[in-house]
């Protein structure tokens, strides 16, 4: 099911650019249709983002039914898992945890002659929150991207996501939405909701960053209002990269290697191992997994077409490939998992030894699941609180000050042509 072949720098490098074009750059017709539902939703505003929702998502809305209300809240909190609050409640604890160890305080430093410099971190004002409403419905997602928001001090949060054809949200989404601090929600997705978060509408307000994943629309649609808001990124398809010796239990492998393969069929699951032997019963328990979970044509797409177990010569020659894969989510099945760890330079989110599955990062442990995907662990990092602030340079500096370098600034000004920049130092000792 699974394609397996002893490692090489030629089937290495064969492998990484196959994964990497689960994400190719052009989508012409998409973006010509994005292209068109931007500059519809900029112009007519309500109308537009109305008239797409009918189009696309079967459903009649009006400005005021555009909100989710407090009645329909509380209809959700009736028809979820009545177990599912207590445990969105727990697995918060844990997130805001974490991202509350994220924040940064602004500070200031003083010298000689009344220098002060230093950085003032403040909050954003709006964020809006992207939840896709396609395949499946994660409430884990919904936490993941509001908490660091709320930690950071962000003012308002709306989050969008698309109703199904009687008006209603899945109920996890919203009760999930609720416990996090959703400040509004809206009935509404795709790029019309991208727009109109971006943009702006009559009863939607423009928020200054959007954060979460969605469909080929969506991400080209946040890929094309960048510059006019923030965006978090434009994910990719999910993937993992397991890296274990003699030592791991095939079963655990297994089992963590079908954990995303079931997100969808363009997603990615690689064995790079020293063992033989492990690869042959990993390969064993997949089969037997497979047969008897849920989504499996998924699964089984998603393995055939971009599943790898790889065999390593060595634990120096897997670390070197798991490196240039630089993976979304890494799992680390070996020995000594800790002293592995410390040679690891690109990964998402690195779980450690044979308790740490990676749904355990999903939902529970406190870190965030929202991602870099496709290589690019090696320049990004996971969502957090960094991702919904800024920083302002604060400069102060006294006459004394200013007098012993003014001639300096003055010189470097003119060596840039910039007379201006210059005299603007020079009139203040005239």
């Amino acid at each position: 099911m699974m394609k397996r072949s002893v490692l090489n720098p030629s089937n290495a490098a064969a492998i990484q650019a196959e994964l990497m074009s689960r994400n190719p750059e052009v989508f012409e017709e998409q973006e010509k249709t994005v292209r068109e539902i931007l500059t519809a939703v900029r112009r007519d505003g309500d109308c537009a983002l109305l008239e797409y929702t009918e189009k696309f998502d079967g459903v009649v809305l009006t400005p005021d039914t555009l909100y989710v209300s407090e009645e329909e809240i509380e209809e959700a909190y009736k028809n979820v898992n009545p177990e599912l609050p207590e445990i969105l409640r727990k697995a918060l604890v844990n997130i805001r945890a974490h991202h509350e160890r994220e924040k940064r305080n602004s500070w200031f430093a003083t010298g000689d002659d009344g220098v002060l410099l230093g950085e003032k971190i403040t909050a954003m004002d709006r964020v809006g929150v992207y939840v896709p409403g396609g395949k499946a419905a994660y409430p884990s997602s919904v936490l993941m991207n509001i908490v660091p928001a709320k930690t950071a001090g962000v003012r308002e949060i709306i989050m969008t996501t698309p109703c199904r054809r009687d008006g209603t949200i899945d109920p996890g989404v919203l009760v999930a939405a609720h416990e996090a601090g959703a400040d509004r929600i809206i009935k509404a997705g795709g790029a019309q909701a991208i727009a109109a978060l971006a943009y702006g509408t009559e009863t939607i307000p423009k928020v200054d960053k959007i954060v979460g994943p969605g469909n080929i629309y969506v991400a080209l649609a946040k890929k094309a209002v960048f510059g006019i808001v923030s965006i978090d990124s434009v994910a990719g398809p999910s993937e993992i990269l397991v890296l274990a010796d003699h030592t791991a239990d095939p079963r655990f492998v297994a089992a963590d290697l079908l954990s995303q393969a079931e997100h969808d069929e363009m997603a990615s699951a690689v064995l790079v191992t020293t063992s033989e032997k492990l690869a042959d019963e990993v390969e064993a328990h997949i089969s037997e997994f497979v047969s008897r979970l849920s989504r499996k044509e998924i699964m089984t797409a998603s393995l055939e077409q971009y599943g790898h177990i790889l065999i390593a010569e060595s634990i120096d020659q897997a670390i070197e490939l798991a490196n240039a894969f630089a993976p979304e989510h890494m799992e680390i099945q070996t020995e000594n998992p800790l002293e592995t760890m410390t040679r690891i330079r690109h990964a998402g989110a690195i779980f450690l030894g044979p308790y740490s599955s990676e749904p355990l990062g999903d939902y529970f442990a406190g870190p965030n699941h929202v991602l870099p995907t496709s290589g690019t662990a090696r320049f990004f990092s996971p969502l957090g609180v960094d991702d919904f602030i800024k920083r302002s340079s604060v400069i102060s500096y006294s006459r004394e000050a200013l007098e012993k370098i003014h001639t300096d600034i003055e010189t470097f000004a003119r060596c840039e042509q910039l007379t201006a920049h210059a005299n603007s130092v020079a009139v203040r000792f005239e």
